[in-house]
């Protein structure tokens, strides 16, 4: 594989996806994460729409949230890479992978074999051999091995054709250069595996025949021959049979060119005896074949410039010495004179660390010298230890080093020695020494080294296995342990097993066996540390997800500053990762050991850490949701703000991009805050992370936190509190068309608010009645709520409520079919939205005041109306209001005559509204396209629309697109000669628009 470049970002897709900083993996994440970048990478610098990235990422039916699945596996792939954001680009309607050629081994590959192909045509053929050898050296296995998918594997079958044709080219340019004989290994090889390719057995037949072995030549064209009648049904093409009678009368035409004069190569020295006193090597070693390999190249490389160190560090049980053994066994041979081991026991349980007298005495003997010639002092011995290695080529292993003090006396400095170190911290003064970071396995890693361990269990198992894997954390210890225990247990299943791994208080017990245990490798890291580190280990670990320096400073109560260092030593020691600059995380099997220091006498000073983390955390999203919400109603939390230093969201880019790369860690915090008791911080957080939610269209999510601030605030016994919650909850059911829980869930707020004289909050209880009554069809009663609430926010001053709504009630008298009313509050709620400057509203209210002039018959006007609402529907918007922007551009432009741009619209309105989670917006999208596809003569499809559509508004109480979807049907069935069943649903229409009181006039048709 080409060299890693320290520093520089590098994608990887012809083999395994990888992807690299410097000599740094990233973790991508799942699998829809890996098959979205996969796919952009496919096409670098090409805009990809979202619905291609569906079509790539699942491989069956996707799910209704798949588009947003697709946006959030976006944002959490530029969360993992460095400078993601640059690198994966939102680009209108799609995103796109911006790269240089040099970051993407595909676009390498293309380079190279563009210059081969010139190098060839200006006759420079050793030039383009090399392009071409350099260009193929690239592939590292199948393409995207294991990504999945259809439109994944159908573009790495066109991969792998270029790869042949580009194989096929070098072999050509090889063999017009005089070469034969060394490339019928290659070629053999090549041919077994794409038996029926003509050009490539030609070109073995070729090879054999100049290196004179005309009769297996022969035979491969039989062989050939046999295949294609007995597959194809046919004969081999004029080119090869011409070969063949070529062959037959030895024409001259295929006599090589003349060769090169032979390149002398020296016999390899032999093996001279020499100690050893290496572990054995595993059988079963598995993965870590990129970091075997650049250990390996690193040990072979020229030797001058000074002793030679590579160093592996790594947390307590990622395999550092089980790399560093197989690396040494496989380096045996490059150095003759001895390969020793020691173990410095530097996080050895019940013994204390080797001194390096003491291990230069070990290492002497090993060298044969006796005890009476063995110096006693440290200096004399060290002097006596590189004595004895000049001139020698020895291998050093130097295992589980504490510090750089005990290594350095041990360090040869003669330049035919090497010398490997392991230790669980960077030794960041042992100068002159190469590190290699050795990360957990990667998931393919873990499936290589559970397969190797378990056999057909895992062919068996397949899903148990990844979870199990998974689950372990991806830790090479935590792997071996778990696959031992399943291998002493022959009648357990690998589910079982992962059953009870999620307990995940017993999850360290079960990663036990024997002297071997997780546990007890973490607890030596942990032991290692000073007291106050300790502690700073263990109040970082409160923390629910990942943690920055300003995070930092809130927890460990101090400057960011501060914070930073103890991270950074923290991370040097390897009880903490770092997935991308700024952010730190826990590993998972270190955070749950983390979590079983707390209690006890240190209770106290956890709930101190965490009332710290909450009060941060509150500050902040108040200051965030200022900026991103104008004229949102202030509520005092009756607690302190943060005195901590926050970071910069004093701007709505910046506050929007730090509330899209912490929502998962927020959600966490608000549980976390119910869990300890901390039920005020609760309801506020809450408050505050269900406006981002809401504006982003994450609706289980904003379902899931109003829950909890339901939850915390009963049990507060705050009333006002409880109040607010229940209001954001009712908001929450109107999303996900829970009607009738979100009515009650409305009138109980509405209540609590009037009984604590809570005016805001009543207001917004009232509206939210309002709409729930007007998806029921119950309009006058809608009607009278939604004024009162509309009186209550003026006399308040509360515009941003006025303006929401405005945009019910707009909604409420479109669906009475009184449009004119319905125009005027939809214009009244974009005026409002303008004078606040803030756009989510903004959005439903153009959509509102489009229905209302389509409406009115002023299409015209509306294309001007939805033209905005279309230019406001950004990647952060839930897909059921953009398909309903859609859905109304596709009628308005079929009525003013572009039925192709309007069908384009409704095509696209579909595939948004399968992404969405709600359900009243997938109903009114369904009814709305069903309405241009019937004008449009595609009756069949309307039908089904409609039908669809009623189902859902049926399920739901959506009377009026109930009602809606029944004149659809009526119309579709009558168009289809099916008379009645078109009258049994028009008379079933009818029926519930009169109970509605909307008129026939007054209907949209």
């Amino acid at each position: 594989m080409r060299s890693i470049v320290e520093g520089q970002l590098r994608f990887n897709l012809l083999g395994p996806l990888e992807a690299w900083d410097g000599d740094k993996r990233l973790r991508l994440g799942g699998v829809i994460q890996e098959r979205v970048l996969a796919t952009l990478l496919l096409e670098p610098g090409r805009v990809l729409p979202v619905s291609r990235l569906v079509a790539a990422a699942w491989t069956e039916e996707p799910p209704a949230t798949s588009s947003h699945q697709v946006r959030k596996a976006i944002g959490d792939l530029r969360r993992r890479i460095p400078r993601g954001s640059e690198v994966l680009v939102t680009d209108g309607p799609g995103y796109r992978a911006q790269l240089a050629d040099a970051q993407l081994d595909l676009s390498e590959f293309n380079a190279l074999a563009a210059r081969s192909r010139e190098a060839s045509a200006a006759g420079r053929s050793r030039e383009a051999v090399k392009a071409l050898s350099d260009a193929l050296a690239l592939w590292r296995g199948p393409v995207l091995t294991g990504e999945g998918g259809p439109v994944i594997e159908a573009a790495a079958t066109a991969l792998e054709e270029r790869r042949l044709a580009a194989a096929e080219e070098l072999f050509g340019l090889r063999l017009a250069q005089g070469e034969h004989g060394e490339l019928v290994v290659d070629l053999r090889q090549l041919v077994e595996q794409y038996p029926l390719r003509e050009n490539l057995r030609g070109q073995l037949m070729l090879a054999l025949y100049r290196s004179e072995r005309q009769a297996e030549a022969l035979e491969e064209y039989g062989r050939v021959r046999e295949l294609l009648v007995n597959e194809l049904g046919i004969d081999p093409g004029p080119k090869l049979t011409k070969l063949y009678e070529d062959i037959l009368r030895e024409s001259p035409e295929l006599a090589p060119p003349p060769s090169a004069q032979p390149v002398f190569v020296p016999a390899s020295p032999a093996v001279i005896e020499s100690p050893c006193t290496l572990p054995y090597d595993l059988s079963d070693f598995s993965g870590r074949e990129t970091q075997l390999g650049e250990i390996l190249q690193r040990a072979r490389q020229d030797r001058s410039g000074g002793t030679r160190i590579l160093a592996i560090d790594g947390m307590g049980g990622s395999g550092k010495t089980s790399l560093a053994v197989r690396a040494a066994h496989r380096l045996a041979e490059s150095f003759p004179d001895g390969q020793l081991y020691i173990d410095l026991r530097g996080y050895s349980p019940d013994q204390q660390p080797l001194s390096p007298v003491s291990a230069l005495g070990t290492l002497l003997r090993a060298l044969g010298l006796p005890d009476d010639r063995i110096p006693d002092d440290l200096m004399d011995r060290t002097a006596l230890w590189r004595t004895t290695l000049l001139g020698k080529r020895v291998l050093l292993l130097l295992d589980n080093a504490a510090d750089a003090a005990v290594v350095r006396p041990l360090l040869p400095t003669d330049l035919g020695c090497l010398t490997l170190v392991t230790s669980r911290a960077r030794l960041v003064d042992l100068d002159g020494a190469h590190w290699l970071c050795l990360q957990v396995m990667t998931p393919e890693e873990s499936h290589a080294l559970v397969a190797e361990a378990l056999g057909e269990r895992v062919e068996a198992e397949p899903e148990a296995a990844a979870e199990l894997a998974r689950l372990c954390g991806h830790l090479p210890l935590a792997l071996r342990i778990v696959t031992a225990r399943l291998n002493n247990r022959p009648r357990w299943t690998l589910q079982y097993m992962v059953d009870r791994f999620h307990d995940e208080t017993r999850r360290l017990d079960e990663l036990s066996i024997g002297e071997r245990s997780v546990a007890a490798a973490l607890r030596l890291s942990y032991q290692a540390l000073d007291e106050s580190s300790r502690a700073a280990f263990r109040t970082l670990a409160l923390h629910p997800g990942d943690i920055d320096v300003y995070v930092a400073g809130a927890l460990l109560d101090t400057w960011p500053r501060q914070g930073e260092d103890i991270l950074e030593f923290l991370l040097d020691v390897h009880l903490i990762e770092q997935p991308e600059i700024g952010r730190y995380t826990f590993h998972d099997l270190v955070s749950s050991f983390a979590r079983g220091l707390h209690g006890g006498a240190r209770e106290h000073a956890d709930e101190a850490a965490v009332e710290r983390l909450l009060g941060y955390y509150l500050t902040l999203t108040e200051a965030a949701c200022r900026i991103l919400f104008p004229g949102r109603r202030q509520i005092p939390t009756g607690l302190d703000e943060s005195t901590f230093e926050l970071p910069d969201v004093k701007t709505a880019d910046r506050a929007r991009a730090w509330f899209a790369r912490e929502q998962d860690t927020l959600i966490s915090l608000v549980t976390l805050a119910v869990q300890h008791g901390f039920d005020r911080h609760a309801v506020h957080l809450a408050r505050n992370v269900v406006f981002h939610l809401n504006a982003c269209g994450l609706l289980d999510e904003f379902e899931e936190v109003a829950r909890m601030a339901v939850t915390a605030a009963r049990r507060l016994g705050d009333d006002s509190l409880l109040g607010m919650s229940l209001a954001n909850l009712g908001v929450a059911c109107w999303e996900m068309g829970s009607l009738a829980e979100g009515a009650e869930v409305a009138r109980e707020g509405r209540d609590l608010a009037a009984r604590v004289g809570d005016g805001g909050t009543e207001a917004h209880g009232d509206s939210t009645l309002g709409l729930y009554l007007s998806l029921l069809g119950r309009f006058p009663e809608a009607l009278s709520h939604l004024e009162r609430a509309m009186s209550k926010e003026r006399e308040l001053g509360l515009r941003r409520a006025e303006a929401e709504t405005l945009t019910i009630l707009s909604t409420l008298y479109e669906q009475w079919g009184r449009y004119q009313e319905a125009a005027e509050a939809a214009d009244r709620a974009v005026e409002l939205c303008r004078q606040l400057g803030q756009h989510e509203n903004k959005l439903v209210a153009l959509i509102d005041l489009g229905f209302a002039r389509v409406g009115l018959g002023e299409y015209t006007e509306a294309e001007a109306v939805v033209t905005q609402a279309r230019n406001l529907c950004g990647e952060a918007r839930e897909p059921g209001i953009v398909a309903l922007a859609l859905a109304l551009s596709a009628e308005i432009a079929f009525t003013l005559g572009d039925e192709d741009q309007a069908l384009a619209y409704a095509r696209s309105a579909l595939t948004h509204v399968g992404s969405s989670a709600s359900p009243l917006r997938s109903a009114k999208v369904r009814n709305t396209v069903g309405r241009v596809y019937h004008k449009s003569g595609r009756h069949r499809l309307a039908m089904e629309l409609h039908a669809k559509a009623h189902e859902q508004a049926a399920k739901l109480s959506y009377r009026s697109e109930e009602a809606y979807a029944l004149l659809g049907m009526s119309l579709a069935a009558e168009a289809l000669g099916m008379g009645e069943v078109a009258t049994g649903h028009r008379t079933a229409c009818d029926e519930m628009f009169a109970s509605m009181e909307v008129s026939a006039g007054s209907r949209r048709q």
